[in-house]
Formats: C-alpha cells, structure tokens, sequence
C-alpha cells in the first residue's frame, strides 16, 4: 500500500506562501473557449492569456480544432486588438496595477509558417512588442530550438522538460510546462501519494534551478488541485475558471486563519454528581452562527482542545423559524426565550405580533434572578429575545425601553446610545437609577459595583477579539454569577458569544476562529461553576449557522485552518446542542429550538 501524506504536513509556512499569489499566477487555459474570450481574463488581470491558433490561408484563426474555426475568430480580432485597445488606454501599462501579461499563442498548425506569420503579424503592433510588461509566449508546435535565433527578440517560448537548451535558447525561454499526468494518476481529489509528490517536487526544483517558471497542463480545475499546486510552488496554476481561481485566491487573506494563541480546554471534573439531581440554576450560552464547522474550526485552531468538546451531552437543534426556512436571529433566539416559532424579524411575539410571556419573565415569577449578558449591542436580536416584544428587530430604541418591564437583574454588552442618546429624548438609564439598578456606561467599573442589580453597556468594551475586547464575556460571567451567589435564590444566565456571527457574515475564518476560541473560554469557566455548583444546568447552544463555512484544509498539529464559505447569510442546517450537569441528559437526541426553552422548565419542574 502506498504511503499517503497530509497535503500541507511538508510545509511550514502555507499562509505565507499562498499570500504569494497573485492573479498574475493565473493561467486562462483556452481562453478563447471562455464566455468572453480574452476580456474575462483581462478583467481579472491573468497573468496568462492562452490562445490556440491555426494558419490557414495565411490568416491566424483562433480554435480547439480545425473543425471549429470560424472566420470570424481570428488571432487579430480576438486578442492582438482588444489588447493594443486596452495599453493606448492605459499609457502602455499592461493592467492598471501594472502587472506583467503573458500573451501565450498554442500553435496548432505547422509550426515554421505559422509561427512566421504570428511575427508579421504582431510586428503591425509595437505597442505589444516593445512593452515591458507583456511577453508573448509560443507553446504547442514550436521550431526547433535551434532555430528560436531567427525569431524575433519579442518572441519567447514554452519550454519542455525533456528539452536541452543552450544559453542563448534558455535565454528565450519563459516558462517550462509538463503534462502532469506524466508524473501522477492523480485526479485532483484528496492528497497525493509519497513517491508522486517527490517526483512533482523534483521536477519544480530542476526548472526553479534554472530560474524558470513552471506550469503543468491536464490538471484538475478544483480548489483542491488549486491548494495542491500553490503549496507545492507552481508559478503558473491553469483554469477555465478564471473569474473563481481569481476570487479564490484574492480571499486567502480571509479564509486562512493560523492561530497564535492556545487555551487550555476545561475536563470535566464531577460528572458523575449530576445523575440523580435536580438543577436549581441554569445557565443559556449561545454562540450566535455557531454551527459545527465553526466549533470544528476552533478545535482545529486551538490544535486540537475545545472545553466545548468534552461535554458529554449532545443533541441537534432545528432552527426553522414560521415564515422561512431559514431563521434570524430575531426568529431563533425567540423560540429558545418562549417555546414558539415565530417570523423572521420578530422579537418575543408571535406571528400576529402578540407578546409572548418569557423565560425571563416565568423564572422571575418563581423568584429567580437572571441576567442577560452579550458581547455585541444589547438590543440585538438575541439578547433582546429575553428582555423586549417588539415586531421588529431593528427597533432598538423600543427594544431598549422594553427591559424597563423585564424583571431581569443583570444586562452587560453594548448599546449605550439606544439607552441613553436615543432620538425620543429620553434617558433610560435614570430611569434605571431610579428603578433601584446601578447603571454605568464603563465596562471598567464592573467589579466597583456592589448592587445585585446592574446594567452596564459599552460599546467599546464589546468590538471583535481582533480589535482587542479581552475578556469581556469570562469577566461579565464572574461578576454576574458571583453576584447570584451571594444569595439563596435560584438564578437563570443567557450568555451570548454574538461575534461568531459577524465573522460569518464578513466571511473571515480569522473573525469566525478567535470568536469561537473567546466564547469557549466562557464555557469552560460555565463548566468549572457547574463542577463546583452541581445544582445547575448548562446548555450551549446557537441560534442558526452563518455562512455556510466548510473547512477545506487545516491542521491539528500546527492550529491552521482554511475554510469556504457558501453564503453571506445564515444557513437551515441543524445546530449542536451541548448540556452538562444536573438535567443534562434531556437535551440528547434531535428537536426542535423551541425545545430548549420547554426542556429548561420541565428540568426546573416548572410549568
């Protein structure tokens, strides 16, 4: 059996040599066959803009075979004009960014005449042939190296492997091309074997020898090839997709993440306590996008350890909201604070727009404390799913004014203009004060305030782990769980991880990874309480998947990862569900949203 390596275990810098490329490594294989010939591939600015051409009564046609030529598709006026056409507009630059243009010319027909007639031809442009920054290429039937001195200086070739060059022929040699099938079966899928790597690797190393660039035809045109191809050096990566290789690799920047800084996961300590008991507090934590492949991403990136992972509970919420297939924020985190589906958008009413009673609100009844804590705006959809009824996310002045109703004893995030500065004049935060909470505007001031009811909203303490919030979310749990504790009464948490999230919807596996990382610090410390506190019950949980991220590479070893996103926007799939302490054992198996909320009260004895 052959030996099969991780494609990316040989190198230890793949970000930095992906960030390397550019659309100037871009072959446009047939171009002439794209939907729009040469301007598509100019318009992303490929480094390589292939061309097969027959001669045929002395005129140069553009074709696969001879069967398809055209008379209307000819080398003239399908490249060589359009491109003297876009240098007069450019003041000779190649490409706005003056980057290089390889105009690569496949012959297809004799070589000599054709090639003879390629140069009298371009010779009616000097504003190709003098350029700097183009080079044209011949690759297919080509003269005899021997005779490359009678050509033109303007006129570079396609070299072989197989090929001994002079200096002076070596001179005129842009690049050396294989056909990669004569070193590997390989179909483009997974990795490659041991002993074709070694071959492809020897082979890049003897052009790179020379200072030649290389490039291999007949590959795959798939982001794994793609991926194959930019880690092992290939300069020049063939497509007929020009336009997604170009996105592809201008996106590595923010589908690449290599982690620098590990957490120890929390192991659970006691749980076999939980078995016969009943939970008395309960604690929500919610990773706002959080589906698997953003949890996988942060084990991946924390090289292989995730608090979230060792909760020995797991079970798959559905998300589907009233009206969509796809929920919001707004829908989801509704079905978790009242036990019904309601519309996108909707804030703790139902389909008509009637107030559904809260979690918040049942729990209160039966003297629990809650607090709601988030690491975004307060009056974002989820958070605001516990407090607020409004018909409408987007109304976060209204939201806002709905806690002053809510029984809650505790909200911390951001939002302070939505209590404060708001357009009706009106300043919530006294009325607050007045209410009996201490109200404070500086995350700082947290451990200062010695009242069991708070509110504290910044929105500098809540911008993304990239922009340097800390630990906003494990501090904010300390001091509400803390605060609880100095009483008798039960308590009920909702802790929201909201950046995971926003990375989702930036498509940026970087935002994604230390948002996850940040939020399962937080479950760790949740873990840890229930260890010390076996009457409580910890469920974590997300509202819906943002993004539609699939991991396309990564590594354990190193804490690298690379995803692909499918979407901007949030997904239908399914979301974990993870439970641990007393109670826990309710939330295996697969259910609806709206049964985390009915399984919290029937774990509380609570109808």
């Amino acid at each position: 059996m052959k030996k099969i390596i991780t494609l990316f275990c040989l190198q230890l810098f793949v970000f930095a040599q992906a960030q390397e490329y550019t659309s100037s490594n871009i072959h446009s294989h047939n171009d002439y066959a794209s939907a729009l010939p040469f301007y598509g591939a100019y318009s992303n600015e490929a480094g390589v803009i292939e061309a097969d051409v027959f001669l045929v009564n002395n005129e140069l046609f553009v074709a696969h075979t001879s069967k398809e030529i055209a008379q209307h598709n000819t080398l003239k006026s399908m490249y060589l004009e359009p491109l003297s056409a876009k240098l007069k507009n450019l003041g000779s630059k190649a490409y706005p960014g003056n980057k290089p243009l390889i105009l690569m010319i496949d012959i297809k027909s004799d070589a000599d005449s054709t090639l003879k007639v390629i140069a009298q031809q371009l010779k009616t442009y000097p504003d190709i042939t003098v350029n700097k920054n183009i080079k044209v290429v011949i690759s297919g039937n080509r003269p005899n190296p021997a005779q490359w001195k009678d050509y033109p200086e303007f006129i570079y070739f396609d070299g072989r492997l197989n090929e001994n060059y002079t200096a002076d022929q070596l001179a005129r040699v842009e690049m050396i091309s294989e056909d990669l099938h004569e070193l590997t079966v390989w179909n483009g899928k997974g990795v490659l074997t041991q002993t074709d790597l070694e071959k492809i690797q020897s082979t890049i190393k003897k052009v790179h020898n020379q200072n030649k660039k290389i490039r291999f035809w007949a590959t795959q045109d798939n982001v794994n090839t793609w991926m194959t191809l930019m880690n092992l050096k290939v300069d020049f990566i063939g497509t007929d997709n020009v336009a997604e290789l170009t996105h592809f690799i201008n996106n590595i920047k923010s589908t690449f993440y290599q982690n620098t800084e590990f957490h120890e996961a929390y192991v659970p300590k006691n749980a076999s306590a939980f078995a016969k008991k009943k939970p008395k507090n309960v604690i929500l934590l919610i990773g706002d996008g959080m589906g698997l492949t953003q949890i996988y991403s942060g084990y991946t990136a924390n090289k292989g350890q995730l608090s979230l992972f060792n909760i020995p509970t797991q079970g798959f919420s559905i998300t589907k909201a009233s009206d969509s297939y796809i929920t919001d924020s707004a829908a989801g985190a509704t079905a978790m604070a009242t036990g019904h589906k309601t519309n996108n958008r909707f804030i703790s009413v139902d389909e008509s727009g009637k107030p559904l009673e809260l979690i918040t609100q049942q729990l209160a009844k039966k003297n629990y404390k809650t607090a709601i804590i988030s690491a975004g705006n307060i009056t974002d959809a989820t958070p605001a799913a516990f407090y607020a009824h409004q018909p409408e996310r987007s109304y976060s002045e209204p939201i806002a004014f709905d806690f002053l109703t809510n029984p809650s004893d505790i909200l911390i995030g951001g939002g302070t203009k939505e209590f404060k500065a708001r357009k009706d004049g009106k300043d919530l935060s006294k009325t607050l004060t007045e209410k009996g909470y201490t109200f404070s505007d500086k995350f700082s001031s947290l451990d200062t305030i010695k009242n069991s009811r708070f509110v504290v909203l910044e929105d500098a303490a809540v911008v993304s782990m990239k922009n340097g919030r800390g630990d906003f979310l494990t501090k904010s749990f300390a001091k509400t769980v803390n605060t609880f504790s100095k009483t008798k009464n039960p308590f009920f948490i909702m802790a929201e991880g909201a950046q995971i999230d926003y990375g989702g919807h930036s498509n940026n596996v970087e935002y994604v990874v230390r948002e996850m990382l940040d939020f399962d610090k937080l479950v760790g410390q949740a873990m840890e309480f229930v260890d010390h506190n076996p009457e409580t019950l910890l469920i974590v949980t997300a509202d819906h998947e943002t993004g539609g991220l699939s991991l396309i590479d990564g590594s354990i070893e190193k804490g690298y990862v690379h995803g692909s996103f499918s979407t901007n926007d949030h997904t239908a799939v399914p979301v974990p569900v993870f439970a641990y302490g007393a109670g826990a054992q309710n939330f295996s198996g697969v259910y609806q949203n709206t049964a985390i909320y009915t399984k919290i009260l029937e774990a509380l004895s609570i109808k």
